[in-house]
């Protein structure tokens, strides 16, 4: 994926400084060398934007060099030429954007004293946008023109994708997403020759910041898959997922972890966590200022977690069946070993979803009350607002994914750089500017290390999930679907549930997640979070961070939900604590099997487990 974005790059910059032929990365390093390239493009670039004082008067070679970058006339030019190599649907179209564009750059040469509207002091740009906040986006007009140029084509060719006739809805948020990401990879501050902070930063350290960022590059090329915090910062089991506890019950697909309890009395119900086996179960036990776990276990409750294999060949074979029964076991795991009749569990994402699956199969199987109460954190069971990974699940791209597969699994870093690529400018892009152009070391990041650790997964379960959830969305409609031979109908479900959702989540959209509660026939609960799909679950009280909405009143709609919500400062987590002590509020010791490893219990080894270190 690197390798592709940076040939990408590099083919797009030669096609757009084709008028600037000593610029062009093809006349910089003529033998295709990629290091050879970057420092040639970014010293050239740096001499024309900031030259030194020369002692003599500039040669006519040398003027003639520089020539492309003072001669408005010659921009004209190659804007004209860019819009003309467009494949827009008609020429009446093409010239249009053209004129916008020339108006564009009349504007803003005018405001830098060059043509007929010379004479404004302080450059006023139409158009903002973070990634050109830097004020020397704007203290020369050649990076002025550049970056609001290209933010004038994003918005000209949003506008298309807008107009295209033809399109149904699908096909047509599908191509928004193509068109985006597409500009995203494209943007000037993501190449050394267009983007003045990264030429600035060559030039003080005499080319030491892109060798560092050169060996980035090429220490992510050979792991494949994008460096996003600092290597070697953390370690599981020292610096993350710390929270004291004991694996006590193993099989081949998961281990289930008990947390040794942190107060004297403990809720009777116990807590069964059931994390995404897309990702490692430590999003929910970071340090320990940010971990839920530690927070839940100082609650007062019993909590256990499941800490899910990442598959090899060994699990090529497992599918959704498998991860039903593995959540009916670890339920009855806690309610033989507490002796109570009930448990409490929470599914984050597509655990989530399962969990809503295991619910609908314990009700038909008259075995609804084995079950206290469920917690939905940011989990979708209605796929047909599910947001842009539903561009990944038409006939290509599951083939694709089929041919990706090895011994029967997909590597997750596959996974990583889908999820990356619905938020490309902050997951992808930004440490491509930050740590390849300006060179610059890895901030130590608990969250981003466990974003970039990545699990694999069965493909023939993945395929089914994309296929049967995400594009057919069989989930909703009534015995369509079965798990462990039990035909599944949410309309079953009537234990009691939270749903939390994120306002910001691009990966579980609220207006999905709120859709469960479409399908259920029990009470139910409906939060917003502020941030998204980690950030506005990973929300400590003592973090004092975002917000969160309740409407108890609205029960017709997320529009409803939102025109009459109460805004509360920060964490929700007391919120959920609760509600929770108010469906059971009894309390038993702590003592006996509740402290694991004590006298007489059997486990098997220290939490975090084994099967969170593997690959």
């Amino acid at each position: 994926m690197i390798e592709a974005m940076v040939k990408l790059q590099t083919e797009t910059a030669e096609a757009m400084l084709a008028g600037m032929a000593s610029l062009t990365p093809a006349a910089l390093a003529g033998d295709g060398s990629l290091p050879a390239a970057w420092t040639a493009m970014a010293s050239q670039m740096a001499a024309v934007w900031q030259p030194p004082v020369p002692a003599e008067p500039p040669s006519p070679a040398a003027a003639g060099a520089a020539a492309p970058l003072a001669d408005p006339a010659l921009w004209r030019g190659l804007v004209d030429s860019w819009y003309r190599s467009l494949p827009l649907p008609d020429e009446a179209t093409r010239e249009r954007l053209l004129a916008d564009s020339l108006q564009l750059w009349d504007s803003i040469l005018g405001q830098y004293g060059i043509g007929p509207g010379a004479g404004r002091d302080v450059p006023d740009l139409p158009r903002k946008d973070r990634r050109f906040a830097d004020p020397r986006w704007r203290e020369q007009p050649v990076f002025a023109l550049i970056h609001q140029s290209y933010l004038l084509l994003a918005e000209q060719l949003a506008a298309l994708v807008d107009q295209a006739e033809g399109l149904d809805p699908a096909r047509r948020q599908q191509l928004h997403f193509t068109v985006r990401t597409l500009l995203d990879a494209l943007s000037p501050a993501n190449f050394p020759t267009t983007n003045p902070v990264v030429l600035e930063r060559f030039v003080e350290t005499r080319g030491e910041s892109l060798f560092h960022g050169l060996q980035h590059l090429l220490a992510d090329v050979t792991r494949g898959q994008l460096t996003q915090s600092a290597p070697g910062a953390f370690t599981v089991g020292q610096d993350l997922a710390t929270t004291p506890g004991k694996v006590i019950h193993e099989t081949p697909l998961f281990q289930l972890i008990q947390y040794s309890p942190a107060t004297p009395q403990v809720l009777a119900a116990p807590l069964v966590i059931f994390p995404p086996w897309i990702n490692r179960f430590y999003i929910l036990d970071l340090t320990p200022q940010k971990s839920f776990v530690r927070w839940a276990v100082e609650q007062g409750l019993t909590v256990l977690m499941v800490s899910w294999k990442s598959a090899d060949a060994s699990l090529a074979a497992t599918t959704w069946d498998d991860y039903v029964r593995a959540q009916i076991e670890a339920i009855e795991v806690a309610r033989a070993r507490f002796k109570v009749p009930a448990v409490h569990t929470i599914g984050y994402c597509v655990a989530g979803t399962t969990l809503a699956a295991t619910l609908a199969v314990l009700a038909r199987r008259g075995e609804a009350d084995r079950v206290a109460s469920a917690t939905f954190f940011t989990a979708q069971v209605d796929f047909e607002l599910a947001g842009e990974l539903r561009h990944f699940v038409d006939d290509t791209q599951l083939a694709l994914i089929e041919g990706l597969a090895r011994d029967g699994v997909v590597d997750g870093r596959y996974l990583a750089s889908t999820f990356n690529l619905l938020r490309g400018q902050d997951l992808i892009w930004n440490y491509v500017v930050n740590n390849y152009l300006l060179g610059e070391d890895y901030r130590a990041f608990d969250l981003l290390h466990w974003n970039s650790d990545s699990t694999n997964l069965p493909a023939a379960w993945h395929l089914d999930y994309l296929r049967d959830l995400y594009r057919d969305n069989l989930l909703v409609e009534p015995d369509r679907l079965a798990a462990d031979g039990t035909p599944i109908d949410l309309r079953r479900i009537t234990t009691p549930c939270y749903i939390q959702a994120g306002r910001e989540d691009h990966i579980a959209p609220p207006q999905s997640v709120w859709r469960l509660t479409r399908h259920l026939a029990g009470p139910w609960t409906f939060l917003l979070a502020g941030s998204g799909h980690i950030a506005g679950v990973v929300n400590p009280p003592a973090a004092r961070k975002y917000q969160y909405w309740t409407n108890p009143d609205a029960r017709d709609s997320y529009d409803q939900f939102l025109a009459g919500a109460t805004e509360h400062p920060g964490s929700w987590w007391p919120h959920w604590i609760a509600w929770l002590r108010g469906l059971t509020p009894q309390e038993v010791p702590a003592t006996g099997k509740r402290v694991p490893g004590g006298r007489g219990d059997r486990v098997i080894e220290d939490a975090p487990g084994r099967y969170v270190l593997q690959p």
